[in-house]
Formats: structure tokens, C-alpha cells, sequence
């Protein structure tokens, strides 16, 4: 991974979700009015979000998992539910605040540890599972399969985690995107194909004791993402 386009893209993440768009996706992750088209994000992300949590064992008492671009704490809060000691990371400050005060009491046996930092900083432990859900899409293909490695390395079940995957209608949509003001867009996401996805991360080092499993794509509206689950040889 280049280091420097790594940070360099996720400074602009950072202060994009922490300054541009807080108070959108503030409104985006609650019950909150949105627009028709936001209301098809919110719905293929409630899909999603579903989707990554089902592929974790259903219970997760004493399992330590890390959700590695937490947002406003939706899956933390679900897996914690579970049983599951979080630990939950975000670029933006202002979204791990609205998480904070979004964290409700009941949460059984498990909890969340809700702090603003770097998915990678190896002073987060070691974990069972980590959950990365759309939060690793606006990066470089080769950048992201070094970051999955990154977190294989502390990690002994499974990661699950979303991509862009390269299609016609989502290139159609980051177009789209395109014609928005300058101050008003997010980071530009960076779609792969699955097929060259699969082929990174078999020729990573790093993740050679790793292996793709389950995948699902989800397109609502517009919303388009894909899950893919890698686990342990």
C-alpha cells in the first residue's frame, strides 16, 4: 500500500464525513424525513448492514469485533447485542459523538468502545471479527487488499466488508455525482471489479492464508454496494 495515498485519501474522508456531510448522515442513519433518494441509500444500507451481520455467528458472547468505519454506531450497536465486546472506529469525530449519544443502555452482555482514529492503528488488539461496511470504498483497489491485510493480520475469524463494484449504472451515478458543486461531493468512491478484486487479494501476501467466501451485491435505488466475506484457510 502507498502509504501516502492512503492517508491522503483518507484525510479528505475525514473531513468530509466530519464537516461536509455530518449532519446528512446524521439524519441519513436515524428515522429522520430524508429525501426519496436518500431514502433508497438508507434502505439499501439497512439491506446491507443485514446482510454483513448474518454472516457473523449469531452469538458473539466475548468475541471481540472490530467495526472499522462505524459511521453513527448501527452495526456496533446490533452486534454488541449480541454479545459482542466492540470496538468501533471512524475517521469523523462529529459521527463517533452522534454515535456516543446515540448508544443505547441496553446491550446485554456486550458493549462498544466508540473512538475516532485509524482503522489500522495496531493499538486497537486483536479481534475475532472485523466488520468494514462501505467504509473501505472510496480507496484504490491496491490500497484496499492492503488494508485488508493490515487487519488479517490482527484477526482470527473473519472479515466482512463491502466494495463498489464497477457496473454501468454505478459509473452512470458517479457521473451523475460529478455534476454536483465541488464543496458538496463526497470522496469519489473507486469501483472494482469483483473478478480483479479476487485477483488482488489472492496475489497479496499478505492474505495468503485468507480466502473470499460469501458475497452479495445490493442495488436499491441509488445505493450499490457488494459484501464479500474473507476467511482463514
Amino acid at each position: 500500500m502507498s502509504d501516502a495515498s492512503y492517508q491522503e485519501r483518507r484525510g479528505k474522508i475525514e473531513t468530509y464525513f466530519d464537516r461536509t456531510a455530518a449532519d446528512a448522515w446524521s439524519k441519513l442513519t436515524s428515522d429522520a424525513k430524508v429525501s426519496r433518494v436518500r431514502e433508497t441509500v438508507r434502505a439499501g444500507r439497512d439491506d446491507m448492514r443485514q446482510t454483513l451481520l448474518s454472516w457473523l455467528p449469531q452469538d458473539l458472547t466475548g468475541k471481540r469485533l472490530l467495526d472499522a468505519g462505524c459511521g453513527t454506531g448501527m452495526l456496533a450497536v446490533e452486534a454488541a447485542r449480541r454479545g459482542a465486546e466492540v470496538v468501533a472506529i471512524d475517521v469523523a469525530p462529529t459521527l463517533i459523538e452522534i454515535a456516543r449519544e446515540r448508544l443505547p443502555s441496553d446491550l446485554g452482555s456486550g458493549s462498544v468502545d466508540f473512538q475516532a482514529g485509524d482503522m489500522l492503528d495496531p493499538a486497537h488488539g486483536r479481534f475475532d471479527h472485523v466488520v468494514a461496511m462501505d467504509s473501505l470504498i472510496h480507496y484504490r483497489p491496491e490500497d484496499v487488499v492492503k488494508v485488508l491485510a493490515g487487519l488479517a493480520a490482527r484477526t482470527s475469524g473473519s472479515i466482512v466488508f463491502t466494495f463498489a463494484p464497477r457496473t454501468i449504472p454505478l459509473t452512470i451515478m458517479h457521473a451523475v455525482g460529478q455534476l454536483f458543486p465541488r464543496s458538496d461531493r463526497s470522496p469519489a468512491i473507486e469501483p472494482v471489479s469483483e473478478a480483479k478484486l479476487r485477483g488482488l487479494i489472492g496475489a497479496e501476501s499478505g492474505l495468503s492464508g485468507w480466502r473470499p467466501e460469501r458475497t452479495r451485491r445490493i442495488a436499491v435505488g441509488f445505493y450499490m454496494s457488494q459484501g464479500l466475506e474473507l476467511l482463514p484457510s
